[in-house]
């Protein structure tokens, strides 16, 4: 009877796990095919992409497409103008960040819970609240179609949360570490730089990735305040094969392919770091 109870329970077991992977399997499939269909789409020509009923598996494939995007300047300049601007977004809120992040920690700041909300509280606005305003205010600066008018307005929407990962890092620093770093005779910028920013670098690289993934995904900042040889490469895309009374498919999908890819090369490699920061202060900050 013992034996028979073990039979069947280890059966329930085998079915169970079958039944899981087979779910796993299913979920990835469902998961991976948008990318699937975005590399067939981008090695194939536009006319074949129209053709009724689908064809999911191509059988002559073509790297024209790929070919184009890399000998066009225009496209390539996309390229260069989403690094600058995302490189710069990534330099400027980190070095905020950082020296924010420090004083919230370490300074016993007046109604700093309060502030600390009323930070956060911004990203509760939407962007288009502000873009008319902000375009207006642009103009009058001279900043319309300019990397630091950008790079200043994409810092604007990822100071927030920055601020609150780099603090929560700090606050799992001993607060000794700065006691003994003011014995030997260090003074507040020396101490966060060169002893306690050292310990944080997890929070910092979280950082980086976040302003980068933003900076480099912004549409509608973008689309507003970068025109003509400024365009981004995700205003490219969308200005640029999607016409009136015809669509690139094949060259929409093989720019879209080649923009994700520093952001899949990015998490791939980072991603511990962007748990780490997503999961600072859940248990302390």
């Amino acid at each position: 009877m013992t034996g028979g109870d073990d039979m069947s329970m280890k059966t329930k077991q085998a079915v169970s796990l079958v039944l899981r992977y087979l779910l796993l399997a299913v979920l990835a499939v469902i998961l991976l095919f948008p990318v699937y269909w975005m590399i067939v789409c981008s090695l194939s020509e536009s006319h074949a992409l129209t053709k009724l009923p689908p064809h999911f598996i191509n059988t002559d494939p073509t790297f024209e497409n790929y070919l184009k995007i890399v000998t066009t300047p225009k496209y390539l300049n996309y390229f260069k103008n989403s690094f600058i601007s995302a490189g710069g977004t990534v330099i400027l809120s980190l070095l905020i960040a950082v020296i924010a992040g420090y004083g919230f920690s370490r300074f016993p700041i007046p109604f700093k819970n309060t502030i600390l909300s009323t930070i956060m509280s911004v990203q509760m606005f939407p962007q288009v609240v502000i873009l008319i305003s902000l375009f207006a205010f642009y103009n009058k600066l001279g900043w319309v179609s300019t990397y630091q008018g950008l790079i200043l307005a994409d810092t604007t929407l990822v100071m927030p949360l920055s601020i609150m990962l780099i603090k929560s890092f700090y606050d799992t620093v001993p607060r000794s570490l700065d006691e003994a770093a003011k014995i030997d005779g260090a003074g507040r910028m020396r101490t966060m730089f060169s002893v306690i920013f050292p310990l944080i670098q997890p929070g910092v690289v979280a950082v980086c990735i976040y302003t980068f993934l933003n900076a480099w995904d912004d549409y509608l900042m973008a689309s507003i305040l970068m025109q003509g040889t400024m365009k981004t490469l995700t205003v490219g895309i969308a200005e640029t094969f999607l016409g009136e009374f015809c669509y690139d498919y094949g060259g929409m999908m093989s720019f879209a392919f080649i923009g994700s890819l520093p952001i899949v090369i990015v998490f791939v490699f980072l991603q511990k770091y962007m748990i780490a920061g997503l999961t600072a202060g859940a248990v302390k900050g």
